[in-house]
């Protein structure tokens, strides 16, 4: 994973992603809170890492505008929108150089980290500083975190192996059956990144052991939210801080705010547009939410209480220093009193929320029972009619279950509380007339004139 923050590079492909390219170069820097030579920069980079990720799969072919995979290849976009961005700015050129020695020369032997100092030292390039004991120390327990090696039994000093039983222990055919599977899964479920990087490890070595034609992708996937997969990122960070029960500081920027970044340099120009909000938090919890694919932290933050932020937002997140772990205990303790019955994430007053739901025609599966009982949480199905069933649940404010009772359409009727009853009238009501005519003089054919 990365050991550096590439926020500007997130937020470039997600302002990618969302607009596919509808804007210019200016509009693209004034929203990222950039210049626009940092922007071609940005851009010129990423765009390098796509063309060397492509040449290493298909061959050498021509250079192609970023925005045309979201726009033209959306089926594959998860491949090179995914992988080369983790490629992107996640170590330093040091930092791949002397991680590049050590794995290779561990290739065949194991060696202390007193050993692999040394043929850093002899390996390096003559213009790279030379490492110190402390520096290598904490690359190779990077690479141990990370699963790339590990510490074989004994006393000191430690002897390290790589971490290839993947490739050593499996046969061919068990190497395909078993990239199918990690291809399913990090294209299905979440977290995924890590799932892309050994999906991307495993094809390098199927490819080796079988014909190019035999090594092809079995599946296309077209559903994929970019910010899901760009947000985690911040994921480990965040789970990390929570185990250690540390407070994370980080600059956020509200999905309301017109920009979603600010340049990070000194020049006076672009100071003044940073518009983030530095926050200091400790991190309790990660929520997901599927059906808009977003990621949130909820943390406790003083006197503001319990908060909760869109990781997508976030930027610049750093550990801080470490709390105690009964008041860890205790915070965690009030947030699962207070979200006891938040739908997602939301905080408002209990209320209760009873609908009526009407079955499909007869003949059919019942897809809207089935929905209910699998995305209706903790909330209780009473038969009504042959056709009818009432679905009643208590929620921390309506906010958050609305769009899931409006994606039901005219399968839902909202019958309590009145207010929200009346807000999706409203809102059915607009719907409408966006179907209107545009004439009012159109007149519709009836079926006696269409025969």
């Amino acid at each position: 994973m990365a050991r550096e923050s590439f926020d500007k590079e997130i937020q470039f492909l997600r302002m990618l992603s969302l607009t596919s390219g509808a804007y210019n170069r200016k509009q693209y820097a004034e929203r990222l809170g950039i210049s626009v030579h940092t922007f071609d920069k940005t851009n010129r980079r990423l765009k390098e890492i796509m063309q060397t990720v492509a040449d290493q799969r298909s061959g050498a072919e021509e250079s192609r505008e970023m925005a045309d995979l979201v726009r033209f290849q959306y089926g594959e976009s998860a491949e090179p929108m995914l992988l080369f961005l983790f490629r992107a700015k996640s170590m330093k050129e040091t930092e791949v150089q002397r991680l590049s020695v050590l794995l290779h020369t561990l290739q065949h032997k194991t060696l202390t980290a007193m050993e692999l100092l040394d043929a850093c030292c002899a390996d390096l390039p003559e213009d790279l500083a030379l490492p110190d004991e402390k520096t290598i120390r904490s690359d190779l327990k990077y690479l141990e975190e990370v699963g790339v090696i590990r510490k074989e039994p004994g006393g000191r000093p430690y002897q390290y192996a790589l971490q290839q039983d993947v490739l050593t222990e499996l046969t061919v055919e068990e190497q395909l059956e078993l990239y199918d599977f990690v291809d399913m899964m990090a294209n299905t479920q979440v977290p995924s990144v890590q799932g892309y990087l050994l999906r991307d490890s495993l094809k390098k070595a199927i490819t080796a052991s079988f014909p190019q034609e035999e090594a092809t992708e079995p599946y296309i996937y077209k559903y994929h939210y970019y910010s899901r997969i760009l947000d985690e990122a911040h994921l480990y960070t965040l789970l990390s801080a929570i185990r250690q029960r540390k407070r994370v500081q980080f600059l956020y920027y509200s999905p309301k705010k017109p920009s979603s970044y600010s340049s990070q340099n000194t020049n006076p120009r672009f100071e003044r547009e940073a518009g983030g909000r530095s926050n200091r938090i400790v991190p309790l919890e990660v929520i997901y939410d599927h059906q808009y694919g977003r990621w949130y932290v909820i943390g406790y933050q003083g006197r503001r209480g319990f908060v909760k932020f869109r990781m997508e937002g976030i930027t610049q997140l750093e550990e801080q220093d470490s709390v105690e772990e009964e008041y860890m205990i205790e915070l965690k303790q009030q947030w699962t009193d207070i979200s006891r019955y938040s739908w997602l994430v939301d905080t408002g007053n209990t209320v209760t929320v009873q609908s009526r739901f009407f079955h499909p025609e007869r003949g059919q599966r019942n897809f809207i029972l089935d929905r209910v009982r699998l995305q209706g949480q903790w909330g209780k199905i009473i038969p009504e009619t042959d056709h009818t069933f009432l679905y009643e649940i208590q929620v921390n404010g309506t906010t958050e279950i609305k769009p899931w009772l409006r994606s039901f359409g005219s399968s839902c009727e909202i019958i309590a509380p009145q207010r929200l009853r009346q807000e999706m009238i409203k809102e059915w009501k607009e719907i409408a007339e966006y179907y209107e005519p545009v004439r009012e003089d159109v007149q519709l054919p009836d079926d006696d004139a269409i025969e």
